[in-house]
């Protein structure tokens, strides 16, 4: 897959099929949508696009009152690529996007610049000045521009529409499982190990410190999960803490990895970590000593779910 940031960038004068939306976790509506983009775009030997926005227009215009993104960058990126996409397009939101009308922007970016000859759009998806464009919008030029359309249907799970939002709600009550529901896999954090302060390794627990990076997961707490690294694909059983770490005093938010059954060095390498369950949520206890006896009982327990999975 191509990645292309920014439509200064763009330099392709082939005819393609579209997509366009947030695609903040994939879900599996997404991934509904993301296909009908490919088989369009086979049918039609065009080119599959996605067209997508950093940053995403709600945290343009919410700011740090924005919610949390269920992916950081990398990961979406990847999540978009591994559904068969040909080029990501990500467009700067910024002021001038979010003040260009709906006609400017079919008109302007979608037929003039990217040659959209057939888009498949969401049900729920708004875009130019005022979010005043809509399926509708597109329709009523369809003609006059010359492309084609169609209207990706709505994805449910249980008679409700499968949304980052709903997904993102899950994980924010600690529902591992319905959120990988809703997913149609595991949720997953990517991430290159860094060195940290090695308390871990103090405590008889070494883990491994996964960079996050600007990214701030909807999610917090003990979780047992499986790394997979990423060079080799092995994978590892294993403990993860996403959270500050009260005990130690801290502020920052860190994503730490303990292995199970094997002595491990991923400094440098890219790890993927696939969240499975909750053991608990993330607090703050009167010793180091205590602390060091509850990470024995996370690490028992991790054991018997993982076994379970």
């Amino acid at each position: 897959m191509k990645l292309i940031r920014g439509l200064n960038r763009w330099t392709d004068s082939t005819e393609t099929v579209i997509t366009i939306g947030n695609f903040d976790g994939v879900h599996r509506g997404h991934q509904a949508m993301l296909k009908a983009t490919c088989d369009a775009a086979d049918r039609l030997s065009k080119p599959a696009t996605v067209v997508s926005f950093e940053p995403l227009p709600h945290e343009y215009f919410s700011a740090q009152n924005a919610p949390p993104r269920l992916q950081g960058f990398r990961d979406r990126v990847m999540s978009v690529r591994d559904e068969g996409i040909d080029r990501l397009l990500l467009l700067a939101f910024g002021k001038s996007l979010a003040s260009q009308s709906a006609e400017e922007f079919i008109r302007e970016v979608l037929v003039a610049t990217l040659r959209a000859r057939h888009l498949i759009i969401g049900d729920d998806f708004r875009f130019g000045h005022n979010r005043s464009g809509n399926f509708e919008l597109l329709q009523a030029m369809a003609d006059e521009c010359g492309y084609t359309l169609e209207q990706s249907p709505t994805c449910l799970h249980e008679s409700l529409r499968i949304s980052s939002t709903s997904v993102r709600n899950h994980l924010l009550n600690g529902e591992i499982r319905e959120a990988q529901v809703l997913l149609g896999r595991p949720y997953r954090i990517s991430g290159r190990v860094i060195h940290g302060e090695k308390v871990g390794r103090q405590l008889g627990y070494p883990t491994a410190n996964v960079a996050l990076g600007s990214h701030r997961p909807p999610l917090r707490g003990v979780f047992a999960v499986q790394a997979t690294h990423l060079p080799t694909q092995r994978r590892f059983p294993a403990v993860a803490n996403l959270g500050e770490r009260p005990t130690l005093g801290g502020r920052k938010l860190l994503l730490e990895v303990h292995a199970l059954d094997a002595q491990v060095d991923w400094y440098g390498d890219h790890l993927t970590i696939d969240f499975l369950a909750e053991l608990r949520k993330e607090r703050r206890f009167d010793s180091l000593d205590a602390l060091k006896v509850q990470i024995g009982r996370d690490i028992s327990q991790a054991r018997e779910l993982l076994g379970d999975l």
